[in-house]
């Protein structure tokens, strides 16, 4: 069963406002200071569900190119003109993206460049060509290749540190190949709290264009004549192979880590995304009973209307938590929710849920009203 929006999978778009409401939810907080575990990033090494997120949109993202560029591509459609359009749109959410950020100081000296949708546009725009010119045997060995390059040199180049030392595969903060990348080319223009590197930095887009390149797989295998069941049965089997790969990779290679996006971070966070979809999908678009598919629909309504618009309730969301802190009034809005008597965690969660409430509302009547924004 489809979506009756253009024919649209209604798995994916649940998934796809799953992600973006988790989101919405870990980034922001009532008080930083006071957050349970999981609702924050890993400090270095090692991961929590805020660290599945990212990787989640990509795979994603990875999906729907699937259903659009390579099955028009795949259709006879000119694959220049695919490319062309791809590359517009990318452009304008790393744009979107650059704008945040250089919201409100609006100082181009010090405007942080790299950002989560400028990630996102990169990933799209360097995995267009791989799924417009080569067939899923080649985008594996493509996904091979990037990793492999990634790990080795990640691993094996010695580069000096920010405070001179010169050293290979030193995979700690401001140390990696990707941080002394950061230094050369974005000095000045990085993460504030980080300074000597950014957690979404030039190096490290690489792996995750393989995190989008697994989403591609996986629309791909979707897209065949096989019988849904069987479809939702491999997504599960390559989900645990992946979680068992990136587990192995955590002992063997380079541990898993967000900040450095490390090859065992894309195949264990591949392996989540696989499995939660596979979840979404069965329950919205595979199970044999249509009573069992529209009921679920029906429970998933909440995901499924934040899916249609993610991409500009995500820059809504960035936009309105930037003009709250700029006209300083967090703490007039906190001040009731601090009021309460819950723990601080439970208070910065409660704070989290309701801006999470006022942006769904806001998704809730562009659904009513059919606004659906491409970018």
């Amino acid at each position: 069963m489809t979506s009756p929006l253009n024919g649209r999978l209604v798995s994916l778009d649940a998934f796809r406002g799953f992600t973006i409401a988790s989101m919405l939810l870990v980034n922001n907080p009532g008080d930083w200071g006071h957050l349970y575990s999981q609702l924050a990033h890993a400090h270095w090494n090692g991961w929590t569900f805020t660290d599945w997120i990212f990787p989640f949109f990509l795979f994603i993202g990875g999906v729907s190119m699937s259903f659009s560029l390579g099955r028009q591509a795949e259709a006879g459609a000119d694959k220049g003109d695919l490319l062309r359009k791809l590359f517009k749109r990318a452009a304008l959410i790393f744009l979107i993206g650059f704008l945040l950020n250089f919201i409100p100081k609006f100082d181009l000296a010090t405007v942080r460049i790299p950002g989560v949708l400028q990630r996102i546009a990169l990933c799209t725009a360097l995995a267009a060509p791989l799924v417009v010119y080569f067939n899923w045997r080649q985008q594996l060995w493509w996904i091979a290749g990037l990793l492999g390059f990634y790990s080795a040199v990640m691993l094996l180049v010695p580069v000096p540190g920010p405070d001179g030392v010169v050293a290979a595969g030193l995979l700690e903060p401001g140390r990696d190949v990707g941080a002394y990348i950061d230094r050369l080319f974005l000095t000045g223009h990085m993460w504030v709290q980080s300074k000597t590197w950014d957690p979404e930095g030039l190096f490290t887009t690489i792996p995750a264009i393989c995190s989008q390149l697994f989403g591609v797989l996986a629309g791909r295998w979707l897209l065949t004549r096989n019988d849904r069941s069987e479809k939702t049965a491999w997504l599960f089997v390559a989900g645990l192979g992946m979680l068992l790969a990136g587990a192995m990779l955590d002992v063997l290679l380079m541990p898993i880590n967000k900040s450095l996006w490390t090859t065992s971070y894309c195949l264990f966070t591949t392996g989540w995304a696989l499995v939660m979809f596979g979840v979404f999908y069965w329950l919205l678009d595979g199970a044999p009973s249509i009573w069992l598919r529209a009921r679920m629909q029906g429970y998933a309504q909440f995901f499924i209307i934040y899916g249609m618009n993610a991409l500009f309730i995500f820059a809504l969301s960035g936009l309105v938590a930037k003009m709250i802190g700029f006209f300083k009034l967090h703490e007039a809005l906190y001040a009731p929710i601090k009021a309460l008597p819950l723990m601080p965690e439970a208070q910065s969660l409660a704070y989290a849920l309701l801006f999470n409430a006022v942006m769904f509302a806001v998704a809730w009547f562009m659904y009513r009203r059919r606004w659906f924004i491409k970018v």
